[in-house]
């Protein structure tokens, strides 16, 4: 099952939490690389610098399809994009696997009348990669993904995919937007506020700055 969590509000941002059980999979279950492959709408993104960072620190493993993301391009000029998320066994589960994807909300167009836009997330496809054993094809059907199921990215193995039966078929993920009335209000204090800041900057210059002329002489 999949879930959003929040995190400490300094962060900005809420955890894309994914918990996957493997039942009656054998002890092949043991030797292979679970991943969940999630398709992420362009009201959301992932920052690709802090992926990195977590991954450095072996926190959270992940591929992004493709693997270039504007961070800075608002709602309604960003694309969207897919997300390998390699899941780790959870020692208080037996054949329970489970990881988190740190997501953020994109800058939406202001609304007219609702404060909050939604962005859903559908269900995330259950994959596993076995480098020497093959599931039954009964269960598992060959999947169309061209990355590693380790670290080696020269080497790509098979994945395939598993019927599941997701907790939620979609996740709903409101993002705060502004309002179309409230418009003129922030115009007219983005204004104040920008005449206030450059009237302080130029009087601490006038008071402050030395405006004494240097001659240069031969």
């Amino acid at each position: 099952h999949t879930g959003f969590s929040t995190v400490p509000p300094w962060f900005a941002l809420r955890e894309l939490l994914v918990k996957v059980e493997l039942s009656g999979t054998g002890q092949w279950a043991e030797g292979c690389t679970v991943a969940a492959r999630t398709h992420l709408p362009r009201g959301v993104y992932v920052d690709p610098y802090e992926l990195a960072s977590l991954q450095q620190h072996n926190v959270t493993k992940a591929v992004l399809i493709p693997d270039v993301v504007d961070v800075e391009a608002p709602e309604y000029s960003a694309t969207d994009f897919t997300v390998l998320l390699y899941l780790q066994p959870d020692p208080l589960c037996w054949h329970c696997f489970r990881a988190a994807l740190p997501v953020h909300g994109r800058y939406h167009r202001p609304a007219e009348n609702s404060e909050d836009a939604l962005v859903a997330l559908k269900s995330a496809e259950i994959l596993v990669c076995c480098c020497d054993e093959h599931p039954s094809s009964e269960c598992w059907q060959p999947a169309e993904v061209g990355v590693p199921c380790s670290g080696n990215k020269d080497h790509l193995c098979q994945w395939y995919s598993a019927t599941h039966q997701p907790e939620y078929e979609e996740l709903v993920l409101r993002v705060p937007v502004g309002l179309t009335q409230h418009s003129f209000l922030v115009c007219v204090m983005t204004l104040l506020a920008t005449v206030l800041c450059s009237s302080l900057i130029l009087a601490a210059v006038c008071k402050y700055g030395d405006f004494s002329l240097v001659t240069c002489l031969e």
